[in-house]
């Protein structure tokens, strides 16, 4: 019998895994699990400074579901961050190691041993739970088991980075199962426990998005939280999925409010470096990969003439910022295609698709390669640009007279020079006053047609424009939250604020409020 049958065999005997670990005595995780030793090092020190920080206590009961390494170094320092301000916190989690991969169940609980050692430290202030063998509701509301395929479908989409799925696939059958057990799971959970607040990372994907469905379903206040390009900056929601970047809160508050000189000033800046190509501030992404060349020399480079030219440039193919956004198209690259089949056939017009520079870092299929997959031969006025291509997309935005976007900020920033913008997907800004957004195919094509022969009768007034660029200062700097540890560089970010200097003075004058929301109190906009 091989290792891998003999693991299914006693995945679920009891204490089989407990056994191997006590007389392993190795204190390493298994093989597919993941070490924590820099998490494990911390712990007491982060413990001991929370400790001395400690307020009186709140009353208030407030969860923090976590899961993948990632994140449940994250959410460890923001349970004892939420614990040293009172609140009695607890850090429910799961073992895993990854989201799409296959694990053992003896593996598991090995992983699930070496984990609850790792956050031992913990428990001195925030208490810890693993979930995965908690008890389990016997059965779901519809309300949630209506939901399972299409966050199943989800999770498959997000995992591969591609719209168009396999639901007979290993692994949407894998999410399908994972899904419907952590929601059972954590149904189970929230009935009997109680939570005042709950907080937890994304909201959108995963057993994150299944916890924050079933915390909805029962009325629990949550908030969700997840990371952009700035240091120090926080995405928040409370009561939705952050992933939506409903900014509807904030823009009825702020809209009417002028920006000030300074606040010009500065939102003019960030984007002379955003399309310059190079970083600014607290912005620690940059997605251009060539500084600005100027749009003569972009056209000349590409090939265009004097045609009227509109510039498609695409989303991340997968993002959960993304999935599930189409209004009237079936995902995505289901609206890229039927736009490409209208220009072909429109040859007196010009039409770039720009794939996103980001894709080149991801780890599934491009646009690109779907689209020329579906179109191997392109007329000469159909142009798609690569992820790695050495072409600045903002040099392509300032060449073009139209922009059609399904929900990336760049149409935002097309607007904010004067350009029409159609707007396919729910992004943030659509509503926002400076877009035009068709709602079905028929309008959409109609809207085509009227905007390709006279741009500058659809394009945004010069209040609109004003509106674009008031919200986009809002967006970037007041709609993220002031936060001491980003995701992405946790343990940078945790040499320059470490819990004793976040609980200090300078610490909480800064990000108190923002702790404050992650255990329920209302945002406050203005």
């Amino acid at each position: 019998m091989n290792k891998t049958k003999l693991k299914e065999l006693i995945g679920d005997l009891p204490l089989t895994a407990e056994l191997y670990w006590l007389l392993q005595q190795s204190g390493k995780p298994p093989v597919g699990g993941y070490a924590a030793d820099k998490l494990k090092a911390a712990l007491p020190r982060w413990v001991a400074q929370a400790k001395a920080a400690q307020r009186p206590a709140t009353g208030k009961r407030v969860l923090i579901f976590s899961m993948l390494r990632y994140w449940v170094e994250q959410t460890a320092m923001t349970a004892l961050a939420l614990s040293a301000l009172g609140h009695e916190v607890t850090l429910a989690y799961l073992p895993h190691a990854h989201w799409k991969k296959p694990i053992s169940r003896f593996d598991l609980r090995r992983q699930d041993l070496y984990l609850k050692d790792v956050l031992k430290p913990l428990n001195e202030i925030v208490r810890t739970v693993s979930l995965l063998d908690a008890p389990a509701a016997d059965s779901l509301p519809e309300e949630i088991s209506s939901q399972l395929d299409a966050s199943a479908y989800r999770d498959t989409q997000y995992s591969l980075l591609h719209e168009e799925i396999d639901v007979d696939s290993d692994l949407y059958a894998m999410r399908h199962e994972r899904d419907l057990r952590h929601a059972l799971v954590i149904l189970a959970f929230l009935q009997q426990e109680k939570f005042d607040a709950i907080a937890l990372p994304n909201g959108s994907i995963l057993e994150f998005g299944m916890t924050f469905k079933v915390a909805r379903y029962l009325n629990i206040p949550v908030t969700t939280y997840e990371f952009g390009e700035q240091s120090e900056r926080i995405w928040m929601a409370q009561n939705a999925d952050v992933m939506r970047q409903d900014t509807s809160g904030m823009w009825n508050v702020r809209k009417d409010t002028s920006l000030s000189e300074t606040e010009w000033e500065r939102v003019k800046e960030f984007f002379s470096a955003r399309q310059g190509g190079s970083l600014w501030e607290n912005f620690a992404r940059n997605w251009q990969n060539i500084e600005a060349q100027g749009s003569a020399q972009v056209r000349e480079e590409l090939g265009l003439d004097q045609r009227p030219l509109v510039l498609l440039p695409a989303n991340v193919l997968g993002d959960s910022l993304t999935l599930g956004r189409h209004t009237f198209s079936e995902s995505m690259t289901d609206w890229q295609a039927r736009t490409i089949e209208f220009f072909a056939k429109r040859t007196d017009v010009q039409f770039v698709i720009r794939v996103h520079p980001g894709e080149g870092i991801g780890w599934g299929l491009s646009v690109y390669d779907i689209l020329k997959e579906k179109f191997p031969e392109l007329p000469e006025n159909i142009h798609l640009i690569p992820a790695d291509a050495k072409v600045n997309t903002y040099d392509l935005v300032n060449a073009a007279d139209i922009g059609l976007v399904f929900t990336t900020t760049v149409g935002m920033e097309m607007a904010m020079i004067g350009l029409p913008v159609i707007v396919t997907g729910q992004t943030h800004y659509r509503g926002k006053g400076f877009t035009i957004e068709p709602s079905s195919w028929d309008e959409y094509f109609e809207t085509l047609e009227k905007v390709i022969a006279d741009p500058k009768a659809y394009a945004p007034s010069r209040a609109d424009v004003e509106s674009a660029w008031t919200y986009a200062y809002r967006f970037f700097f007041e709609y993220p939250q002031p936060y001491p540890w980003h995701v992405q560089h946790f343990w940078d970010d945790e040499e320059l604020w470490s819990i004793e200097k976040v609980m200090s003075a300078e610490g909480l004058k800064k990000f108190e409020k923002t702790l404050g929301y992650l255990a329920g109190e209302e945002m406050d906009w203005k």
